[in-house]
């Protein structure tokens, strides 16, 4: 059975275009058909100059609705993750499980296999975020359970899953060998919490390495003689970069530079979010570690960040209005891009006929009001 969705009086992003409004026919799960809507259709949601806009895709997302993967590591915590990220616009993320321990990876691993078996709306994948980082960049990774990446460990990650695997290392402390077999099976390797050279990091993308966490954070700074990872990362046309947009993990000012220099085909927004996105009580205890939430920022007690407070809908409008991103364009980086990062863009990430029926009803003001994920309301 087939239902149709009418839109008018705003913006619909299709395939990089806006139209004024759209009519998408939705069968099951996917979107059957969709075509521009004349302004005066009177059976359409008036969207008052709002916005319809792909369903965001989010990489890095630790937790939401007061739970954080790394303490609820199960199919109901990942429910409970998905569902808050909902309300904001995103319907596909990866639960990201902060450095943890061996036992603790396979159980997030088996985890997500479990939520896309028992058909949790949202969940794509997996991220295991650490532990194999550089101390000199731990963040608030807990360094104590930093590891280096070895066979028993890449045998474990590469192992076949439900949905997407992403793992971010620190290239420089593992073996081209095991960034090349991950990379061979599947697995999305992303650099970050790194202090790799500019040619370890080229050494990496040759490898197979496709990815850089949050880019800026947790690397040092490029100079004049020592242009490191993010250096690579600009000058080399193949990684993904993940950027947070909240104004506080990066200056606008440097995030447009980046988006000059390298433009916006692989760049993703992410959130880096944790429980307190959707959360009533914003405070929240990370591996026994007491975190302050202040205006939107999440803090350790030495003022050592630690991941977001950041939803995708905001992700958005702050790439629109801190970095000048045309609208088509923050939802490209926000949903298309991602979904071609995680392979999925055959899937979701635009709206188009034969795709699931994905997307996020916005305010003129870039408020979400309305989410749908496979053609159910959220």
């Amino acid at each position: 059975m087939s239902e149709a969705h009418r839109f008018a009086n705003g913006h619909v992003v299709v395939a990089g275009e806006v139209w004024r409004g759209a009519e998408i026919v939705v069968t099951g799960s996917r979107i059957a058909s969709i075509r521009p809507l004349d302004e005066d259709a009177g059976d359409a949601i008036d969207l008052e100059g709002g916005w319809v806009m792909p369903g965001f895709v989010d990489t890095q997302v630790n937790g939401g609705g007061g739970v954080l993967f790394n303490d609820e590591t199960s199919v109901d915590g990942i429910a409970a993750i998905t569902a808050a990220h909902a309300r904001y616009g995103t319907t596909a993320l990866l639960p990201t499980l902060i450095s943890d321990s061996p036992d603790r990876i396979a159980l997030a691993l088996d985890a997500v296999d479990d939520a896309i078996a028992a058909g949790v709306p949202g969940v794509v994948g997996v991220h295991i975020e650490g532990p194999f980082l550089n101390v000199a960049r731990k963040g608030i990774h807990d360094a104590g359970r930093f590891r280096l990446l070895d066979e028993s460990m890449v045998a474990l990650l590469a192992r076949p899953r439900r949905g997407v695997v992403m793992v971010t290392l620190a290239p420089e402390l593992a073996h081209l060998d095991d960034i090349a077999r991950l990379a061979r099976t599947g697995v999305r390797v992303s650099a970050g919490h790194s202090e790799a050279t500019y040619d370890a990091a080229l050494a990496a993308f040759d490898a197979g390495l496709s990815g850089i966490t949050h880019l800026f954070n947790a690397m040092p700074p490029m100079v004049q003689r020592t242009p490191g990872l993010v250096g690579a990362a600009l000058d080399d046309p193949r990684p993904w970069c993940g950027l947070i947009v909240d104004g506080v993990h990066v200056a606008p000012a440097v995030l447009r530079i980046a988006l000059r220099a390298r433009g916006v085909d692989r760049m993703m927004l992410v959130t880096d979010a944790m429980s307190s996105v959707g959360a009533e009580t914003k405070d929240f205890v990370l591996q026994g570690r007491q975190i302050r939430v202040r205006d939107g920022i999440c803090s350790y007690e030495d003022g050592t960040l630690a991941g977001s407070d950041l939803d995708m809908a905001a992700a958005v409008a702050n790439a629109m209005g801190m970095l000048g991103v045309e609208p088509a364009v923050a939802a490209r980086m926000a949903a298309g891009n991602p979904a071609e990062y995680l392979g999925l863009a055959a899937e979701r990430g635009t709206l188009a006929a034969g795709l699931r029926a994905d997307w996020v009803r916005l305010t003129a003001a870039m408020i979400p009001v309305a989410t749908c994920i496979g053609g159910i309301q959220a």
